[in-house]
């Protein structure tokens, strides 16, 4: 049962919400409860939502090389000292023989005079994401945080300045090549990486952090996770749990999660309803129906779309595979920013509707804006840390003959009717970081212990965001993931997708910048302030 959406809800792990207002629905906080996920491949960053998009926000200007002893790279950040490291780590604890990883890290520090009190350490998700050449903007986004705390921007090992690990597969290449060639792809990039996939993987980039931390010479850190940031957080927790002094998780997943992703499946249909109530622009009914109707006839005869992506001119098979990754990851990301324009999410009732009927045109235009829109950044980061990570449907152990076995009973012996309007194998296929996509990752590159269950998570306050709309982390994900604590909050966030600080007025923002400061949340009534997206009419 969720909390109200029409007006946004904060609640406790009591089942009371944070203004004091009985919810009446069972929540979040609950010892030894464990969970599930829905992270995606390409999170932006929500703490920079109250300036501009992260696509439209220029890096931080470094400073000159050498100036105080800083390295070149160094971002500059007006009205504060920022310190910047590079630390040489191993690869793999315990295996020499593999080398050393280069880990920088930048530390912008508090303005006021006097110690800080404290120090955030920041991840913006991915896996992949980096902070330091955005410094500038997160300090923007953080700036009544960073009166009193140091903020820790680390990238994570394999990304920015932090030793890219690169394996050619690019984001347009793996996002719209067909399923069977994506895992391929996957194959070909654990071959190029071989030996060192072993490096990248959650546990390695949370003891980086604390590693960051020591040096630092903090005796804790207020732990802020953002999408996949909120997997990596506890992992973090888990591993330091004496070093952890509160957190945030934003759009967050638990790290047991359905393998299968049905949670997302059911909260496309739910998300469609609520835009079309909300909007009054189109019929609820209606919008589900034809999601149902188009993602039959996709399997059927699929859409041929052809489009510039990432640099080269592509002809893509929009299957119902690729119609669920268009509903799961991009619909919702940043969908409250401009709450004046319908954006994707916005316009995808009336492009269904129209695609039921027989014209194809409107559909097309939205996937070929999908696919110019789409990067040429490289996927090795990515893949490694959810192919070594990630739960699955099989055990990792297992040779690829029995992995393919054991994930076909794992489809076949799943409800169709949880995953809502789409197949089970359609929906599945269209997890780019869930699904098959790691089938064929060898056994060498996988993450030993897995982190699926978390034994040792500390008694701290957390804060749990939530967007309403998010089809990538859906409020029952967020809610699970707020379950592995014994004392969190959760606030979901109304008119909001992934994440939900990507939003118009600032509430999240300043809700979470509150909790950081006291480890309480405060006054949530911003919440009804933030507007409903806006809906392309669909003819009655």
């Amino acid at each position: 049962m969720t909390t109200s959406t029409a007006r946004g809800t904060a609640t406790g792990a009591n089942g009371a919400s944070a203004n004091g207002a009985d919810t009446g629905s069972a929540d979040t906080g609950g010892a030894g409860r464990r969970a599930r996920r829905g992270a995606l491949a390409a999170a932006a960053l929500a703490v920079l939502a109250t300036a501009l998009p992260l696509a439209a926000a220029p890096p931080a200007q470094a400073s000159a090389a050498g100036a105080q002893g800083r390295p070149a790279w160094c971002p500059a950040v007006p009205g504060h000292r920022v310190d910047c490291t590079t630390m040489r780590r191993p690869l793999v604890t315990g295996e020499p023989r593999l080398g050393g990883v280069d880990v920088s890290y930048a530390v912008v520090r508090h303005s006021r005079p006097g110690p800080a009190l404290g120090t955030v350490a920041l991840n913006p998700g991915g896996p992949g994401e980096t902070l330091i050449d955005r410094a500038e903007q997160v300090a923007g986004a953080l700036r009544g945080v960073l009166d009193d705390y140091d903020v820790l921007l680390l990238d994570p090992r394999g990304t920015g300045r932090s030793g890219r690990l690169p394996c050619d597969v690019t984001e347009a290449e793996y996002r719209w090549a067909p399923r069977p060639e994506q895992r391929e792809l996957v194959a070909e990039c654990a071959e190029e990486l071989g030996p060192r996939a072993r490096g990248y993987t959650s546990a390695a980039t949370a003891d980086d952090i604390d590693a960051a931390r020591e040096r630092l010479g903090a005796p804790r850190l207020v732990l802020y996770g953002m999408s996949y940031g909120t997997y990596l957080m506890p992992v973090y927790a888990d591993r330091h749990p004496e070093r952890v002094e509160k957190m945030v998780l934003s759009g967050a997943y638990p790290v047991a999660f359905d393998s299968l992703a049905r949670p997302g499946a059911q909260q496309v249909s739910l998300t469609l309803r609520r835009i079309c109530e909300r909007s009054g622009a189109c019929d609820p009914d209606t919008a589900v129906h034809d999601l149902a109707a188009v993602a039959e006839r996709l399997r059927a005869r699929p859409l041929k779309v052809t489009a510039e992506a990432g640099g080269e001119r592509r002809t893509v098979l929009f299957t119902e595979d690729k119609l669920a990754d268009l509903m799961y990851e991009p619909a919702t990301r940043g969908i409250g920013l401009h709450p004046g324009e319908s954006g994707l999410l916005g316009a995808l009732p009336a492009a269904l509707h129209a695609f039921a009927a027989g014209d194809e045109g409107p559909l097309s235009a939205l996937v070929r804006g999908e696919m110019e829109g789409t990067g040429t950044e490289d996927q090795a980061s990515f893949l490694a840390v959810t192919c070594n990570d990630y739960v699955r449907a099989w055990d990792p152990e297992a040779p690829v003959s029995e992995r393919r076995r054991q994930y076909r009973a794992a489809l076949a012996a799943a409800d169709p009717a949880d995953f809502g309007a789409f197949s089970p194998e359609g929906w599945a296929a269209g997890q780019t970081d869930g699904g098959d996509n790691c089938l064929n990752w060898p056994r060498r590159g996988t993450a030993r212990p897995q982190p699926t269950d978390l034994g040792n998570l500390p008694d701290v306050p957390v804060l749990v965001l939530s967007g309403d709309l998010d089809t990538n982390t859906p409020e029952v994900n967020s809610r699970l993931s707020a379950a592995q604590f014994r004392h969190s909050a959760f606030v979901s966030v109304p008119n909001s997708g992934h994440l939900p600080e990507m939003e118009s007025t600032g509430c999240a923002l300043e809700i979470s910048s509150g909790f950081i400061r006291t480890g309480e949340v405060g006054d949530t009534s911003c919440l009804v302030r933030i507007p409903p997206v806006a809906v392309v009419p669909v003819p009655r």
